[in-house]
């Protein structure tokens, strides 16, 4: 059971690989960007920066043309978004710390807000508050959006908790001075172990 010396009263979220798997949809539609303008990068070496915006994954690998590649890839993405699947019991956990008062949960992702609206309406996902890169704030592992978030609320750090998969997520956190909790369930891209870790959603009930 995770133990920290606050009760969390900001609960906030990273979005593919803790509340959706959605590794499926983005292979495909990182294939077909990648066949259609030859660009050699196969899905499994594109997955490994999953965590950032997605410009920022192309800027790694210096590919150009980014906006026909980006429009390709959202395009095949929304039209796979049936490819998706929400993890074990997201959807009771949400519910279950939505209904407490003085609670509050947020998303902070990597996916631009089109994208993250459109999943979350596909799902039924309910939230007090996104939060997606924009461009006065920076992507992760910048702690840019999580700050913002924090700020919105006005909550005490000590009192926020950040839920990732990713090394960029626990980076963001690290730099947001809160805690954070590796979703070990999710793609755990550059982390495999946390002190804080769990194997199922429905764990963080324990820390509110």
């Amino acid at each position: 059971m995770i133990k920290f010396k606050n009760k969390k009263q900001l609960i906030i979220f990273d979005l593919d690989g803790v509340l959706i798997d959605s590794k499926k949809n983005m292979k495909i539609a990182w294939e077909s960007a990648n066949k259609k303008f030859n660009l050699n990068l196969p899905f499994k070496k594109y997955f490994t920066q999953i965590g950032k915006p997605f410009n920022d994954i192309l800027n790694s690998f210096k590919i150009k043309n980014k906006k026909k590649i980006q429009k390709q890839f959202f395009k095949v993405s929304s039209n796979n978004i049936n490819k998706i699947k929400l993890y074990k019991n997201i959807e009771n956990t949400l519910n279950k710390i939505n209904s407490k008062k003085n609670i509050y949960t947020a998303i902070v992702t990597s996916k631009n807000k089109k994208r993250t609206n459109e999943i979350l309406k596909f799902f039924n996902i309910k939230v007090d508050f996104v939060q997606c890169p924009s461009k006065n704030l920076n992507g992760k592992p910048s702690p840019d959006q999580i700050i913002e978030v924090i700020k919105r609320f006005k909550i005490k750090k000590s009192k926020c908790v950040y839920i990732g998969d990713t090394n960029f997520d626990n980076i963001a956190a690290k730099k947001s001075k809160i805690d954070f909790i590796l979703a070990k369930y999710g793609y755990q891209i550059g982390i495999r172990k946390h002190k804080h870790s769990i194997n199922n959603i429905s764990e963080i009930l324990n820390i509110l």
